[in-house]
C-alpha cells in the first residue's frame, strides 16, 4: 500500500488537536488544497509539525548509509507509530519495519506492512493470539521475535504447538545489568535446550543485540564482537534453521558501531545484517543531535556523506501570558512535548501575518519548567515578546513527542501545511 493511497482512504481525526477549520469528510489527500499557514494563525497551536524537506533528507542519508555498508534497515517504528512514514521508509528501501510489542505489530500490519521484526520478546498468549492470527490470514507475512529464556520459548513452543504453526525467532544476547538478552553460556544452554525441543513450532533464524544499553564506544564494540563469535559457532553448530541467517542490533544512538562491526563478516553462512535504528526519520537537537556529532567525527562514511541528518520535528505554540517581567508562559505543555532528555528549545518566533516576520529566537529565552498544558520561559526584562506571538521549539527524544499527537501536519519551509500523517499510538 503507497503513501498516497494511505492519506485517500483517511480522513482527518478532528476529535484531537492541531488542526485548523475543515470541511466536513475532508481527507488528509485534500489537505494541501486548503492551505493552511500555521504563522498565519490559521491552525489552532499548539501544533507538532514535521518539516519535509528534513523528512526527505533524512530519508535518502539513511538510505545511502546503508548501502555504503551492504546492511539492510528496518527502523523501529515505535519512534513514530506512523502507517504513512513507514511506507515512505519502506519506499526508500526499508527492508521491514521493527517493533516492539504484539499490538504495535497487528497495527502495523492492518496498514499495509507485511515484514516486521519484533525487537521484544513475545510473552502471554493473548500477545501470541495476535501474531497467530496474523500468520493463520497471511502465509506471508514475514515475522520474527525475539527470546532469551528457556521459560518463554517453552511458552512459545506450547502455544504455536496448539495453533499448528512455526513462529521464526531470534535468540537476543544482553549484558550483566542491561535490559533483556541471555548473560552467559549456562543461559544460552538453556535457550538452546528449548529450542531444539519444539523443532515444529520454533524455529531459529538468527541472532540479536541492543547496544544501547552500554555507554563506551570499546565496550559496545566489544559486546558486538562476542555477539559475532556467538553467531558465528551458532552457524558451525547448524543451530539455524533457514539458509540466511539474521544478525540484528543498532538503536538510533550507536548504528554507525554497529555498521562497522557487523558488515563484511564471514560467518560461513549467508547474513543478513539488519539495522534497527528509528529515530534518524526526525532526529533532534538533543540527545541524537550529540550522537550525530559523535558519528561524524569518528565515522569515516558519514564524514564523506557530506550534510548529516536533520531536524524535522518541531512544535508551535503561542506565547500566552507574560505575567511578570523576565517570564513568558507559552501555551505548550508535557501533553504535547517530550520533556525526559531536556525541555524544548525555542528556535523560532513569528508575529502572526506570515514568514516574512519570522527571526531566529534569542539564545537567553529559555524554557525553564513544563505543566501540563503550559510552560514556563525565562526572558530578559523589556524581550521584545508579545501575547499571540507564535514561537516554533526543537525537541530532544522524538519518540515521546510523537506519542502526545494522533495527527501531525507536514509543512513546507514556509510554515505552509502540506499533508499530515496519523500515529497509531
Amino acid at each position: 500500500m503507497t503513501t498516497a493511497a494511505l492519506f485517500s482512504q483517511n480522513h482527518l481525526n478532528f476529535d484531537t488537536k492541531g488542526l485548523g477549520a475543515a470541511p466536513d469528510g475532508c481527507t488528509l489527500a485534500q489537505l494541501k488544497d486548503l492551505q493552511w499557514r500555521i504563522l498565519d494563525d490559521e491552525v489552532s497551536l499548539p501544533v507538532a509539525v514535521l518539516r519535509e524537506s528534513c523528512i526527505e533528507h533524512n530519508l535518502r542519508w539513511m538510505k545511502t548509509f546503508m548501502a555504503r555498508y551492504g546492511v539492510k534497515l528496518a527502523p523501529h517504528g515505535k519512534t513514530t507509530m506512523s502507517p504513512a512514514l513507514f511506507h515512505r521508509q519502506l519506499e526508500h528501501g526499508a527492508w521491514g519495519i521493527t517493533l516492539a510489542t504484539a499490538s504495535q505489530v497487528n497495527a502495523a500490519y492492518r496498514h499495509g506492512v507485511r515484514r516486521i521484526l519484533m525487537a521484544n520478546q513475545l510473552v502471554g498468549r493473548g500477545n501470541m493470539a495476535l501474531i497467530a492470527r496474523i500468520q493463520a490470514q497471511d502465509p506471508d507475512f514475514s515475522f520474527c521475535c525475539i527470546v532469551d529464556s528457556a521459560a518463554n520459548i517453552d511458552a512459545l513452543g506450547h502455544f504455536f504447538t496448539e495453533v499448528g504453526q512455526r513462529l521464526r525467532v531470534l535468540i537476543e544476547y544482553g549484558v550483566p545489568g542491561g535490559r533483556t538478552g541471555v548473560r552467559d553460556v549456562a543461559q544460552e544452554a538453556e535457550c538452546l535446550a528449548a529450542l531444539a525441543r519444539w523443532p515444529r513450532a520454533l524455529a531459529l533464524v538468527g541472532v540479536e543485540v541492543y547496544e544501547g544499553v552500554l555507554q563506551q564506544t570499546d565496550a559496545i564494540r566489544g559486546f558486538l564482537q562476542q555477539v559475532l563469535e556467538r553467531t558465528r559457532a551458532l552457524a558451525a553448530e547448524r543451530r539455524f534453521a533457514e539458509d540466511t541467517v539474521l544478525l540484528s542490533g543498532a538503536g538510533s544512538a550507536w548504528f554507525d558501531v554497529v555498521a562497522e562491526v557487523f558488515s563484511g563478516q564471514d560467518l560461513g553462512c549467508t547474513l543478513d545484517v539488519v539495522l534497527r535504528p528509528g529515530c534518524y526519520l526526525t532526529h533532534d537537537v538533543g540527545i541524537y543531535r550529540a550522537a550525530e556529532r559523535r558519528i561524524r567525527a569518528d565515522n569515516p562514511v558519514a564524514r564523506e556523506m557530506g550534510q548529516s541528518l536533520l531536524p524535522a520535528l518541531q512544535l508551535c505554540a503561542h506565547v500566552q501570558s507574560l505575567p511578570e517581567p523576565g517570564r513568558a508562559i507559552i501555551a505548550l505543555g508535557k501533553r504535547d512535548a517530550a520533556f525526559d532528555a531536556g525541555l524544548p528549545t525555542v528556535s523560532l518566533q513569528a508575529r502572526p501575518g506570515g514568514f516574512a516576520g519570522v527571526r531566529p529566537a534569542p539564545e537567553d529565552w529559555v524554557l525553564t519548567a513544563m505543566m501540563d498544558q503550559h510552560a514556563f520561559m525565562s526572558v530578559p526584562e523589556g524581550a521584545d515578546l508579545r501575547v499571540g506571538d507564535i514561537l516554533i521549539f526543537d525537541i530532544s527524544h522524538p519518540c515521546l513527542t510523537f506519542d502526545k499527537w494522533r495527527q501531525l501536519l507536514l509543512v513546507d519551509e514556509h510554515y505552509q501545511v502540506l499533508s499530515a500523517v496519523e500515529t497509531l499510538f
